[in-house]
């Protein structure tokens, strides 16, 4: 209201209307989130009933424990809606150690399964540090970049951040490679945002594409994966990926209905891991991929709108993460999926089988939505 409308409302005897704050919550947000845990729960189970009956003899075996974890989920995000995000500022670096501490450990003390020692196991309860590690990673950069915002213009603070990373990217990759790849992604990405200056990327993955080849070299086994990914057909370790191929092409348009794969049948190794979105490819088509598609890209829209009207940087950056975090590893694993990269073993976010994926994958929902309550709307 310009100050010759106030005066005319004063003259008039009327007091000028005062600008009330509205706080916002994205229930958006939570509407995709609900949606994609609960068709993610009934594709599980479609997919995982047969080799759930067949291994404990009990077809919902897989739904069940996903189902236990998604409530957790649901109640930590509930939790972190309802705080402060500010209040992780202080504790991100705690978190930091604590996180690279838990993946040290499963290095010496970890669970093997499926050839793979990447959990930790406290009596009856596994989970994956490096899963926890995204959430410290995503946090604790976001602390550090809201100190120094001024100075991300400079190569030398862009190296610093990256080198800060460094030790729990090594960690995990360690036993953990595809996390790995994400973690460093998300720092990337964080960093993009923050810097006004873009050359300086153009250097930092020329370093990565060389770093990259040299690690891929230092392991005969990975070398071989380049090998199964250009020919699978030519290796034992290429099943895997032609049967998912099998269940995309067999789709069609439609599909052959839910509950209908033959390919979840023993053919595709741990189909309701990795490999789901192959399944749903076979059972609900080319349509049902790209709803699923949609989902995720309206998803990412969401943190677009949460992240551009934050009420601080902090906030925005956590946002950022979660964004760098859900779009990396969706593209990795249809990527992989459709064989367009050598098989990584990344997982489909709220999706594919895990519990501690799901569990903090709805944390962060939280967090994302604890910054949505900062945005404050003006009404006249």
């Amino acid at each position: 209201m310009t100050r010759g409308a106030k005066g005319a409302a004063a003259y008039r005897g009327k007091a000028p209307a005062r600008e009330k704050r509205m706080e916002y919550f994205d229930y958006t947000l939570v509407f995709i989130i609900v949606f994609l845990v609960g068709f993610g729960l009934v594709m599980l189970y479609s997919t995982s009933s047969y080799n759930a009956q067949l291994k404990f003899k009990d077809s919902a075996y897989y739904l069940k424990k996903q189902l236990f974890a998604s409530l957790l989920g649901f109640a930590g995000m509930f939790l972190m809606a309802h705080i402060n995000y500010h209040v992780w500022q202080h504790l991100s670096g705690m978190m930091y150690l604590g996180a690279m501490g838990l993946c040290v450990a499963v290095i010496f003390v970890g669970s093997n399964l499926n050839g793979s020692t990447r959990w930790l196991k406290i009596g009856p309860l596994s989970f994956q540090p490096s899963e926890i590690a995204k959430l410290a990673v995503i946090l604790f950069l976001a602390t550090m970049i809201n100190r120094i915002p001024k100075q991300m213009g400079k190569f030398r603070t862009v190296v610093k951040v990256i080198v800060v990373v460094l030790p729990i990217f090594a960690i995990v990759a360690y036993s953990n490679l595809s996390t790995a790849i994400i973690i460093l992604g998300i720092a990337i990405c964080l960093i993009f945002v923050a810097s006004p200056k873009y050359l300086q990327f153009i250097v930092m993955g020329g370093l990565v594409l060389v770093s990259g080849a040299i690690f891929i070299a230092m392991a005969s086994y990975r070398a071989e994966r380049l090998k199964i990914w250009l020919h699978p057909e030519n290796f034992e370790k290429g099943y895997q990926t032609l049967q998912g191929l099998y269940a995309i092409g067999s789709g069609g348009l439609f599909g052959k209905g839910l509950g209908e794969s033959m390919q979840k049948l023993g053919f595709l190794p741990e189909a309701q891991n990795d490999m789901i979105f192959s399944i749903i490819c076979e059972e609900l088509g080319l349509f049902g991929a790209i709803c699923v598609v949609l989902l995720f890209l309206l998803l990412i829209w969401r943190f677009l709108v949460i992240a551009n009207n934050a009420s601080d940087l902090f906030g925005a950056l956590i946002v950022v993460g979660i964004m760098a975090h859900i779009a990396i590893q969706v593209i990795l694993n249809i990527a992989v999926v459709t064989n367009t990269i050598p098989n990584t073993g990344i997982t489909l976010p709220f999706i594919s089988y895990g519990g501690t994926s799901v569990a903090i994958l709805l944390t962060e929902m939280g967090l994302a939505l604890s910054v949505s309550r900062g945005i404050r709307l003006e009404k006249v």
